[in-house]
């Protein structure tokens, strides 16, 4: 290491980082993982062992068969996966926050051929059921001239670190099935929200209804490696072409496969999620005892947003605190599986001098 980038590692470790959960290091049991799996040549395009055993261990941890595609990005899950449920003439109904809909750069209308994007307000950052019973009755089947609905995408957490909870994941999983609707739920944060739950991965998926997911690793410790897991098997070749013609086909996909299968060995994914979640909560609820702080939603995942005053917020940013900043007055921090409590408090310090000085 040169002594340059020694100094840019030692100002990174100055203040607490809750920037993001992508800004974690690679877990070493991931890490061990990819060693393991770099040793002499394998087949390619996942016919190697690796990627042949995903699919078995997969479909043991979700209690039915699954077929799982490792792709690089969350963005690649989610607009393929949705490509695989609309037509290009279709709508895929999300909350108005979905980070589908605000943060992907229209990636699920590119891969869908033009399939629109009908974003829903809803308490807690979450699609209300009986909003979508009403939008979908008014969705103008059949006209011609109305996008035609094909599909639901839920956030599992939400963009805002919210849960649905199971009751009303299985209400919209039948309310899409009444309509011939398939349900994609977006994970990227799926191992947080299962450690809120406290259920099993079948119960949060297939059994309340979804088809296909994206699910999330990279957040939680994973090395660029996150994955289409789909229930609904007449989901998979259409998928599958999709895929190769987006170059998400890995040729040298032992490696991503060798991540996934380390990650949910021994429940590593939701002992990492749960400690992510733990120091949220602290943070959380530190930060909601503060003058002039009121938390945006509540801290049910790994995710903090609070609304304080924007000297409060300018103050912060000056001293150099990492931060992603929603509107003028809210910001978010996020909760690592590496960040600590003492961190946490330190955090709390820094905006409770933020808020009370003169």
């Amino acid at each position: 290491m040169t002594a340059g980038q020694d100094g840019i590692n030692e100002a990174a470790r100055t203040l607490p980082n809750f920037r993001s959960d992508n800004v974690a290091p690679v877990r070493p049991e991931i890490l061990q993982a990819i060693a393991e799996a770099n040793r002499g040549p394998a087949a390619a395009y996942g016919d190697d062992d690796y990627s042949k055993l995903l699919n078995r261990r997969f479909s043991t941890l979700f209690e039915t068969e699954v077929t799982v595609f490792p792709v690089s990005t969350g963005t690649a899950a989610n607009a393929l996966s949705l490509a695989s449920c609309a037509r290009p003439y279709g709508a895929v109904y999300c909350h108005e926050e979905a980070h589908i809909h605000t943060a992907e750069g229209g990636a699920t209308e590119a891969f869908t051929g033009g399939a629109k994007l009908l974003p829903m307000p809803g308490p807690h950052f979450r699609i209300e059921p009986s909003n979508l019973r009403e939008a979908l009755a008014s969705a103008g089947w059949g006209v011609r001239n109305r996008a035609q609905p094909d599909a639901i995408s839920i956030t599992q957490a939400s963009e805002y670190g919210t849960i649905y909870p199971l009751a009303e994941i299985a209400e919209i999983g039948a309310i899409a099935h009444d309509k011939n609707l398939s349900l994609h739920m977006d994970g990227a944060r799926f191992a947080n929200a299962l450690a809120r739950l406290g259920c099993s991965p079948a119960d949060m998926t297939w059994r309340a209804g979804v088809d296909i997911l994206s699910f999330g690793a990279t957040k939680n410790g994973a090395m660029s490696a996150d994955a289409i897991v789909v229930f609904d098997q007449d989901l998979v070749e259409s998928l599958s072409y999709r895929l190769r013609r987006a170059g998400q086909t890995a040729s040298k996909m032992r490696y991503a496969s060798a991540q996934l299968l380390a990650y949910v060995e021994d429940r590593l994914y939701l002992r990492l999620a749960a400690k992510a979640n733990a120091v949220a909560a602290r943070l959380g609820a530190g930060l909601a005892a503060l003058p002039d702080v009121r938390l945006v939603a509540p801290v049910e995942a790994n995710l903090v947003f609070l609304n304080l005053p924007g000297q409060a917020i300018n103050r912060l940013a000056a001293i150099g605190l990492h931060f992603a900043r929603r509107g003028h007055d809210v910001i978010r921090f996020v909760a690592r599986f590496d960040s600590t409590e003492q961190e946490a408090d330190e955090l709390i310090a820094l905006v409770r001098s933020a808020v009370t000085r003169s």
